[in-house]
């Protein structure tokens, strides 16, 4: 029920991925009269797949954490991580508000042994691949251990994802060891004496882009202002280059060429192909989708939690705790 399309969009992509994925089942969670409508036309062996699960209140996107806590027990989020929290989900996906979901996460499924507090974490396109970025606004303010800890949870969950020794980095304002502030230097001390982890020091914003290092790790002030800002940049750019394709008669025939491969390169680098931030270090999977994301955003958010299902994460990160935690 949450997200700026509200549940439209977001049956639409569970439609599309019940598609695409035979092996999938998806409980749709909220107002059932709403949701049996828009699924009224869904063939009958997808829609034999699709359950629909009563809830009465919906968290709205400007409540208070505290507000969808106490206030409302029955809303479509809590309802949805009971589900998963009583083993009859094994992910939970929501385009609803950020800090609603986060508090409500750690209150119904509470956190791995040994972590604090839970880190959102999403692929962010390099020259090199992929990179795993955390924490993207969960925690604004963090300490030195915390950063320790979300960069244990990255490495390990980089390592799910098919990298068999990941460079964990400290996002910094240098890479020298004099800079950074407290908490930074801090971190990069605990990760130095850290036993398995492949931590290769401090990483520059331009550094992060050219592939140097496959987890990098900073708190959710700062990661969430480079995922906005990096989104912001990419939609910009690809704007730039249309409009100059279709400048002159010299330019629409440059651009009639070269547009295809700049198609191509726009879909690789659209935020909605990456759009799915995952929770990290709770006993349980769940999927935090931007609030503006479309269909095809939303897709992308149900295919990562497949791909963390399918990888078993929250145990795998709990059998490797223990090792890497101080």
């Amino acid at each position: 029920m949450g997200g700026d399309f509200g549940p439209r969009s977001i049956v639409q992509a569970s439609i599309a991925c019940l598609s695409a994925t035979p092996s999938l089942h998806l409980t749709l969670v909220g107002q059932p009269s709403l949701l049996e409508e828009l699924v009224s036309g869904l063939a009958a062996a997808d829609r034999a797949r699709l359950q629909i699960v009563a809830a009465s209140e919906v968290v709205g996107m400007d409540e208070r954490p505290s507000q969808a806590l106490r206030g409302k027990p029955d809303s479509s989020m809590r309802v949805a991580l009971e589900l998963v929290r009583d083993g009859k989900a094994q992910a939970c996906v929501s385009a609803g508000n950020t800090g609603a979901l986060m508090a409500l996460s750690r209150f119904v499924l509470k956190t791995l042994p040994g972590i604090d507090r839970p880190a959102m974490v999403a692929a962010i396109p390099t020259q090199a691949g992929y990179c795993q970025l955390l924490d993207l606004g969960a925690n604004v303010d963090c300490s030195a251990e915390n950063l320790y800890q979300f960069a244990v949870m990255g490495s390990v969950a980089a390592q799910a994802l098919g990298i068999q020794r990941p460079r964990v980095a400290l996002l910094n304002v240098g890479t020298e060891d004099i800079k950074g502030n407290q908490q930074v230097k801090l971190a990069a001390s605990l990760l130095h004496n850290a036993r398995g982890l492949n931590y290769i020091g401090f990483v520059e914003g331009d550094g992060l882009y050219r592939g140097e290092a496959d987890v990098v790790v900073c708190d959710g002030f700062v990661g969430n202002i480079l995922l906005k800002s990096s989104e912001g940049l990419a939609s910009m750019i690809g704007a730039r280059i249309e409009a100059l394709f279709k400048g002159g008669l010299f330019s629409r025939a440059a651009g009639a060429v070269a547009m295809p491969l700049l198609r191509r390169l726009q879909a690789d680098l659209a935020p909605a192909r990456h759009n799915g931030a995952s929770f990290l270090g709770l006993q349980g999977i769940v999927i935090k989708s931007h609030g503006s994301a479309g269909v095809q955003g939303l897709q992308s958010a149900i295919q990562r939690a497949l791909i963390e299902i399918q990888e078993n994460l929250p145990q795998r990160l709990h059998g490797r705790l223990e090792d890497l935690l101080l």
